[in-house]
């Protein structure tokens, strides 16, 4: 899957790369709708100047160029070259000004001189350009000409967008990633577009246990903004969720944050993972909750919610020189890279599908399992069924016995994969197996007939 799927990626990513994106305005209402091509998003917008929480929505930024130009009529930033070059949120801005004058305004990284930064002023009305520190650097005295065509605009908001695949149960698995910076790949693009082929990859399961809802939305006002509309409901329904960030990028492992709680399914499972009691393709290893940097799993997590939303990376923010600035591009990236993520994350969720609470429906003595051919009706035979994916007969039969005894609804199937001595995913055609002949059900949920 990995060749066609990675070329469907990259054809995605020079298609939004380009855009002049931020948390509201015309380019974040392009990027959803793109999105929306290829899933069913419905996308929702909060109206400016509304509160929520302690936020107040801003009003929509519409920047159509940003433009400087040096003493000589030399182009010093264009937005057309690079989406970087303005101050995201920048004040329109048409005027002439020394070197002096125009200093305070601009913004470089001296130590990665040819490194053009990403720099944002959502709540505080300012302008500014952006630039390589070497091309700053050279910089002559004299007038430069600075021209910002850009408005914000009080009628418009912040807007989500989600789509569900329904599964057996309505509990839910919230899936998302923050879609609002301009032209960065592991930073941006790799969370969104790894998104989508989970997507596209659960949508192709025979069978969801759970409900997945994905979510993309602009970083923190757009998490608060779907909070502010769905939190009833994730209170009742939520299992628990993933935030994807940085997901891309050279790291041989996936790295995971656990929620607030530290208790939530993900967070069992990947602890597992990460002590390879559960196979590990990626090397995931697992990170206690800090609010101490991270993504939009701080407002999942913060005390009003305390909702079990975990977080994965696979190059994290703040560990690779291109975080917020050019150097963050696909070639440094890789989109192969994303499909190995998805690959990997496509694996959490199924071994997080069923490691709940199994019941046992038949649990006054032992089931006669003999007359389910789960048994040998011969007393002198010790092998039972050997399982659809080859394990041994004996060795089905014992998990079998162990599962039927421990399945009381308050033992998790870490628990019974721990006395089996194996993993939860090593138990799946055990489970599978007893939910077919209605002798167990796991978390509530009958396999559908």
């Amino acid at each position: 899957m990995h060749g066609d799927e990675s070329r469907f990626l990259n054809d995605c990513f020079d298609d939004l790369f380009p855009i002049l994106r931020s948390i509201t305005g015309p380019g974040i209402d392009e990027s959803l709708a793109y999105f929306g091509e290829h899933m069913p998003l419905e996308i929702a917008k909060v109206p400016s100047g509304e509160q929520i929480f302690d936020w107040t929505v801003p009003d929509e930024w519409h920047c159509r160029r940003g433009q400087l130009w040096g003493p000589d009529g030399e182009l010093v930033c264009d937005t057309d070259v690079s989406n970087l070059h303005v101050v995201n949120y920048s004040e329109g801005i048409d005027t002439s000004l020394t070197l002096d004058e125009l200093q305070p305004h601009l913004h470089s990284i001296p130590s990665l001189p040819t490194a053009v930064p990403y720099v944002t002023s959502y709540y505080k009305r300012t302008w500014g350009f952006c630039l390589s520190d070497a091309a700053r650097s050279a910089l002559l005295p004299g007038k430069y000409i600075a021209k910002i065509d850009a408005e914000f605009v009080p009628t418009g908001g912040v807007p989500f967008a989600t789509c569900t695949l329904a599964g057996e149960s309505d509990r839910e698995i919230l899936l998302t990633s923050y879609l609002c910076h301009p032209s960065l790949a592991n930073n941006e693009l790799s969370g969104p577009l790894v998104l989508l082929s989970l997507y596209r990859r659960l949508a192709m399961w025979p069978r969801r246990r759970f409900t997945y809802r994905f979510l993309l939305n602009p970083e923190t006002i757009g998490a608060l903004c779907f909070l502010s509309r769905y939190a009833d409901h994730l209170r009742v329904k939520l299992e628990a969720g993933l935030v994807l960030t940085c997901v891309g990028g050279p790291s041989s492992t996936l790295r995971y944050k656990a929620s607030r709680m530290g208790t939530s399914r993900f967070d069992r499972v990947v602890n597992r993972i990460s002590r390879n009691v559960e196979p590990n393709p990626l090397g995931a290893r697992f990170e206690a909750f800090t609010p101490l940097g991270g993504s939009d799993e701080r407002q999942y997590c913060s005390p009003g919610f305390n909702l079990p939303v975990g977080q994965i990376a696979r190059t994290p923010y703040g560990e690779y020189p291109g975080y917020h600035n050019s150097l963050d591009t696909k070639e440094w990236m890789g989109i192969e890279r994303l499909s190995e993520s998805a690959e990997a994350i496509e694996e959490l969720l199924a071994v997080a599908e069923i490691s709940g609470y199994p019941t046992n429906l038949s649990p006054f003595g032992e089931p006669q399992l003999s007359k389910r051919d789960l048994y040998p009706s011969m007393s002198a035979v010790h092998t039972g069924p050997q399982s659809a994916d080859g394990i041994d007969g004996r060795t089905q039969l014992d998990r079998i016995l162990i599962m039927l005894s421990m399945a009381d609804g308050e033992t998790p199937m870490e628990a019974i994969a721990d006395k089996c001595g194996c993993s939860i995913r090593d138990l799946r055609s055990t489970l599978e197996r007893l939910e077919a002949e209605d002798l167990v059900e796991i978390d509530g949920l009958a396999i559908a007939q």
